[in-house]
């Protein structure tokens, strides 16, 4: 569904990504591992089609507006709940009828239902997260990238985000950033590691989380440094 090859990206003098080659299949659910300023977003981003590689090229097999990416800390419009899961939707000129349709569901799923009308500032940061998440399901992505879409949940909001997460993944394909591999190791069925913009490895969370061989994976699952 989308492949990245040998894909550099620099901002300035700081080289984000060097060299990197991936691909991920349709239907997949993957994520991406290693510690911060590692190069997880701006991977992200250049699967977003947000950045352009400096080097390199990203190929994705089908529309482009079939991918949506959730920020770290997402912007929101100053009204209501409703509003801001509606946009997306108004400016593709779908009808009214399908948009409250559509709105009223995916608000049922991230359990925000009933709380259409208020003002998304008036919300938890759990809430605003799963508002978040609507936002972008709402959408019917065929690709949804998450940005470390649990880094500043309690635990209570963080089973939930999760929740809402394995239900996504069961309709679409899903890649998501963490600096947890645990957390990866439980959301995704592959589960690649960057560091220093390099990608070091990649397999299934036995191979990589529960089993690792790369010295420096081995290190920072061990909370030390790398």
């Amino acid at each position: 569904m989308l492949e990245l090859r040998r894909v550099v990206r620099r901002y300035g003098e700081k080289v984000a990504l060097r060299g990197v080659s991936l691909r991920v299949r349709r239907g997949e659910s993957l994520s991406l591992i290693g510690p911060n300023g590692s190069g997880k977003t701006t991977l992200l981003r250049v699967a977003a089609l947000l950045d352009r590689p400096d080097e390199g090229e990203v190929r994705y097999r089908g529309d482009p507006r079939g991918v949506t990416m959730v920020f770290q800390q997402p912007v929101f419009f100053d009204t209501t709940v409703f509003k801001n899961v509606a946009y997306g939707l108004r400016i593709r000129g779908r009808p009214e009828a399908e948009i409250g349709e559509r709105v009223r569901r995916v608000l049922s799923l991230v359990g925000m239902e009933g709380k259409e009308g208020r003002r998304v500032r008036e919300l938890s940061g759990g809430e605003r997260q799963r508002v978040a998440l609507a936002r972008a399901l709402v959408l019917e992505p065929e690709l949804l990238l998450l940005d470390e879409p649990t880094s500043s949940l309690d635990p209570p909001n963080t089973w939930l985000v999760e929740e809402i997460i394995r239900e996504a993944e069961r309709e679409r394909t899903v890649v998501l950033s963490t600096n947890h591999p645990f957390q990866a190791a439980r959301l995704s069925r592959r589960v690649a590691c960057l560091f220093g913009g390099r990608l070091i490895a990649q397999g299934s969370p036995r191979e990589i989380v529960e089993r690792p061989r790369e010295e420096r994976l081995r290190r920072f699952l061990r909370g030390e440094r790398w």
